[in-house]
């Protein structure tokens, strides 16, 4: 019963955070509402509305359970060596999920295209955009919010579990799956490589990426947070 209860008082919502979350979900819709005023971009149907929502659902998730996680307190050289694992997650999780790529000499291209830098402001909805896209001859930077901030979150989490020392190896791995541009071709490999890459069910893993990849990062998240394993 202990333990039931304090699982309970982690999960009970404050009255502080449901004021704070109103605001924040109403300060988001706010801001959906003046980009559709400002631009020509239109929802495409149940979709269309889905990928407006998906950013909020990262950046939303991921700063609670930041705001609400105090790392245990540890010596400096647990500290360094959990800053270190986090540091290394976090740069595994932008290598694999788009954020951080190679450039044109590193396809060994050479010199045959111009280094090129695009910030995005009204190219797409808000969580999506403000972004930053560069390509170079040696790093290919794609910098979306709600990418950073799930992904800054997720390594917070990870440096207060170690430190913790309560997780599990299966909340990292979930962790790498929560990106969407590795999610997609591995579980897009399974599927075509067993009913073929012409079939429904494999153009239904296509097209629900995101969607695959927005559930993963919540259930990471929360394994990260609440620490079932070990405890």
């Amino acid at each position: 019963m202990p333990e039931t209860r304090s699982l309970y008082a982690r999960v009970r919502p404050r009255e502080e955070t449901l004021l704070w979350g109103g605001l924040v979900v109403c300060t988001e819709l706010l801001l959906v509402l003046l980009y559709f005023a400002a631009t020509d971009a239109a929802l495409a149907g149940p979709a269309g509305i889905r990928y407006v929502l998906y950013p909020f659902v990262w950046i939303n998730v991921g700063a609670w359970a930041v705001l609400r996680t105090t790392p245990a307190p540890s010596g400096d050289r647990q500290r360094w060596a959990a800053l270190a694992i986090s540091v290394a997650y976090f740069g595994v999780l932008a290598y694999a999920g788009g954020v951080v790529g190679q450039g044109y000499v590193a396809h060994g291209h050479g010199h045959q295209h111009a280094t090129s830098l695009r910030l995005l402001l009204l190219d797409a909805p808000p969580g999506w955009s403000p972004g930053l896209v560069y390509f170079g001859q040696y790093v290919h930077l794609t910098l979306l919010p709600f990418k950073l901030v799930g992904y800054l979150a997720l390594s917070y989490l990870v440096y207060a579990t170690v430190l913790d020392a309560a997780g599990s190896a299966v909340t990292g791995a979930l962790g790498l799956l929560s990106c969407v541009s590795c999610t997609w071709p591995v579980l897009a490999s399974l599927v075509t490589g067993v009913f073929g890459s012409g079939t429904a069910i494999a153009g239904a893993v296509y097209a629900q990426s995101y969607g695959l990849s927005t559930v993963v990062f919540v259930v990471t998240v929360g394994l990260l947070y609440w620490r079932p394993f070990g405890r």
